[in-house]
């Protein structure tokens, strides 16, 4: 079973940048979307970002101009670099991929539902 486990996550301050990693093991990255979300305390998990398999990206609306997410194929990682960090973005970060390989546009892409495999998560805390 694909096997996903993200790092870089830590205590930063505000307006510092921060770039998490997602290395997927067990299966090729190659052809499968990719997604990031975040779960912060007593609210639930939101959407982040996802890269389709060909490339194509989608950021959260308020990440827009402060998240950039992208992946290598070849190292089986997928990154999302995250700057001008505020305090609401203290979440655990979450990297996904779904079953399915080349998986045609879905507006579902953006939800929960859409992916199969998760990492751990990985703590990101922004101190004001």
């Amino acid at each position: 079973q694909v096997q996903l486990v993200e790092s870089g996550g830590g205590l930063v301050q505000t307006g510092d940048s921060l770039t998490l990693s997602c290395t997927v093991s067990k299966r090729a990255l190659n052809g499968y979307d990719m997604a990031w979300f975040r779960q912060a305390p007593g609210k639930a998990r939101e959407f982040v970002a996802y890269i389709r398999w060909q490339g194509t990206t989608l950021i959260g609306d308020s990440m827009k101009g402060r998240f950039t997410i992208s992946k290598d194929n070849a190292k089986n990682t997928g990154t999302l670099q995250m700057t001008f960090l505020k305090p609401e973005d203290t979440a655990v970060y979450y990297c996904a991929v779904p079953n399915a390989p080349y998986r045609a546009f879905s507006s579902r892409s953006s939800r929960e539902d859409a992916y199969d495999n998760w990492g751990q998560g990985t703590q990101v805390t922004v101190a004001s």
